[in-house]
């Protein structure tokens, strides 16, 4: 690719870019001074900009000396509403407001990989384009008002990544078909009669509905989904009652269900609907259920897939390329290969020398800055080698 000294600044670089915006986090939907930030950056290396995509989106558009394909390269923005707790000297300076998924890691790859390009023009075919993407964590996804706004247009093939601490250092991984499950949420409330703890005759206890309700709906699972598709129903939440000896009028339940496909997505949706309701006139009681459906399920094309495997291979050895599990966290790049092909890719970025340990969404997440060099020489190499194919 080029020599390591250009390699070793751009990674001063990344980490300067990862530092000021961990310190500065933006949550969903509000990430102005981060879009700010990452369209002058752009800027500077002399790429077009657009700004404002589908919200706080930007765009980086590079044309190439030569004919070929447009290529996307992705990256999500947001923070999330946690709590810093790390002792560093790059900890988040907003309350209650931290990266704590990576995302300033991605921000920084494309950066880097938008640098990159920027000063190896003559090695880009047709255009690459750069998009940074708001709100990935938070429903409806930035995604989806990002496709609305046009930045698909024309965009050939698509590839994202994410830095994941489950896996080492210098690891990447991933697999085609479904990688990441579909995330939909429910919130049922159930209305009994309430009164006396010592007259349950006279009531209609809707703490005994919601606990039936709850172990009723672990059976879906087993008994209603073909054993062969993986599915997942957890209920989070149940809040009833305010006192020992009253029986309670309402009882609410939350939750979220995980699958790989929409027949059983749909399935679930189906099952859990009616076993409320079901469930609640068994008991005398009135429910109400809403039920969101969330993010579809990331399915990764399959040549793009055996290009990641061809690529990472020739980068970084075989010893370092792995075959991801299907995982039941949810992504909105779901929504991009519904409608171009692409591969979603898993970055190592786990080091316990780094204290690189804690998992995705801790107060304590933090992950080693060296992953970052790695992401970039996957972008480029998928890139390039889609780009030399058309």
């Amino acid at each position: 690719m080029t020599n390591n000294i250009w390699w070793e600044d751009l990674q001063i670089h990344m980490v300067e870019w990862r530092r000021h915006l961990h310190r500065n986090p933006e949550i969903s939907f509000q990430e102005e001074k981060t879009s700010s930030f990452v369209a002058n950056m752009l800027e500077s290396f002399g790429i077009e900009v657009t700004r404002h995509v589908g919200g706080h989106g930007v765009i980086g558009r590079l044309q190439g000396d030569r004919p070929g394909p447009v290529v996307m390269l992705r990256a999500d923005m947001d923070a999330l509403p946690i709590q810093d707790e790390k002792d560093v000297e790059y900890a988040s300076q907003q309350s209650g407001a931290m990266h704590a998924c990576g995302h300033d890691g991605h921000i920084s790859i494309l950066l880097g990989t938008a640098l990159y390009f920027s000063r190896h023009k003559h090695e880009v075919r047709g255009e690459i384009r750069f998009l940074f993407q708001p709100a990935e964590e938070l429903l409806p996804g930035g995604a989806v008002q990002v496709i609305a706004d046009g930045a698909l247009n024309d965009v050939d093939v698509i590839y994202g990544i994410h830095l994941w601490t489950p896996l080492p250092v210098g690891v990447v991984a991933s697999t085609a078909g479904p990688l990441m499950a579909a995330a939909d949420d429910f919130y049922i409330e159930i209305k009994g009669k309430g009164g006396h703890g010592g007259m349950p005759q006279a009531t209609i206890d809707s703490v005994v509905a919601g606990s039936a309700l709850v172990m009723q709906l672990q059976t879906i699972v087993s008994r209603s989904v073909d054993p062969l598709r993986p599915a997942v129903l957890t209920i989070g939440t149940m809040q009833a009652g305010s006192a020992q000896n009253v029986i309670a009028e309402q009882c609410k339940l939350s939750g979220t269900v995980r699958t790989f496909d929409e027949d059983t997505r749909n399935a679930m949706k189906e099952r859990v609907l009616a076993m409320v309701a079901q469930t609640g006139a068994a008991y005398g009681a009135e429910t109400q259920v809403k039920y969101i459906m969330g993010y579809p399920p990331v399915v990764n094309d399959a040549q793009e897939t055996a290009r990641f495997f061809a690529e990472a291979t020739e980068v970084f050895g075989e010893e370092r390329v792995q075959q991801s599990p299907m995982l039941m966290p949810a992504e909105d790049f779901a929504y991009y290969l519904q409608q171009v092909p692409g591969c979603f890719m898993f970055v190592g970025a786990g080091n316990p020398d780094k204290n690189a340990v804690y998992p995705h969404h801790h107060p304590m997440f933090d992950f080693d800055e060296d992953a970052m060099q790695t992401g970039v020489k996957l972008f480029v190499a998928m890139a390039k080698s889609y780009a030399a194919e058309c």
